[in-house]
């Protein structure tokens, strides 16, 4: 670990959940979900700090059980944006990395070329991660955000819509998943923290979308690496038989 802190990862963790109820908590292959995310993100090696934002002193309890550095912050808090923002409120960072507590399949490597964008480049505010989406049906499925770019990578526009919409059929087709990972300059995270939700946010519900509507730029990295997102009992069958192939 590096003498001054760059990048600090920041896992925001809500007890409650509504499709899934105390998710986090929920066991894969004998270990809670937010243990399985905090393993996954603490093999980057370019993180000067990792910790988990709790909401609730269970998921803390837990948290420090497995070797986690846990903080306590505010169960008012409306998103996880605002929740790592007093979480880091007093530490000294100049990219924060907000990892999703509910991605335990989430490789280590997206988090490291994230760190890698925003330390070589000072000039980005924020940045994000996109895969290339393989199968047919995920292109039409809302709950998989879909993301275009410009030619510098840099996010022209969210969706929940299959964009781009190809008018030519003869076109090959190619549409990328958005996995919901950011990095952040710590200024830049106050300031989207304190825009005001916009029109095209409230639209799609994606809260990325208010840093794009306010004109500001979204680097955008591509990985091979898939992610699931766990909101439903299916969704931990199926992480838990991924994480099952993993230690085979």
């Amino acid at each position: 670990m590096r003498n001054s802190i760059e990048v600090i990862g920041v896992i925001p963790a809500r007890y409650e959940s509504t499709r899934l109820p105390h998710k986090l908590l929920r066991t894969l292959c004998g270990k809670p979900l937010i243990e399985w995310v905090w393993k996954a993100a603490s093999k980057a090696s370019l993180l000067d700090d990792l910790i988990i934002a709790c909401d609730d002193l269970k998921i803390k309890e837990a948290a420090e059980k497995f070797g986690a550095k846990a903080v306590m912050t505010s169960t008012k808090h409306q998103s996880g944006t605002d929740r790592i923002a007093e979480a880091i409120r007093d530490i000294e960072a100049k990219i924060v990395i907000n990892i999703q507590a509910d991605e335990p399949l989430m490789h280590y490597s997206v988090i490291d070329g994230l760190a890698r964008e925003m330390v070589n480049d000072k000039a980005i505010p924020m940045a994000t991660v996109k895969k290339k989406i393989e199968k047919e049906e995920d292109v039409n499925n809302p709950n998989i955000v879909k993301v275009v770019c410009d030619k510098n990578d840099f996010a022209i526009y969210f969706s929940r819509y299959p964009v781009p919409y190809y008018r030519d059929a003869s076109l090959q087709k190619t549409h990328y998943k958005h996995l919901g990972i950011y990095a952040y300059t710590k200024d830049f995270l106050y300031t989207f923290k304190n825009l005001p939700s916009s029109y095209l946010e409230k639209a799609e519900k994606l809260e990325q979308l208010r840093a794009v509507e306010a004109g500001y730029k979204i680097k955008v990295i591509e990985t091979k690496f898939e992610s699931i997102g766990v909101d439903t009992e299916e969704d931990l069958v199926k992480v838990e038989a991924a994480l099952l192939k993993e230690q085979q």
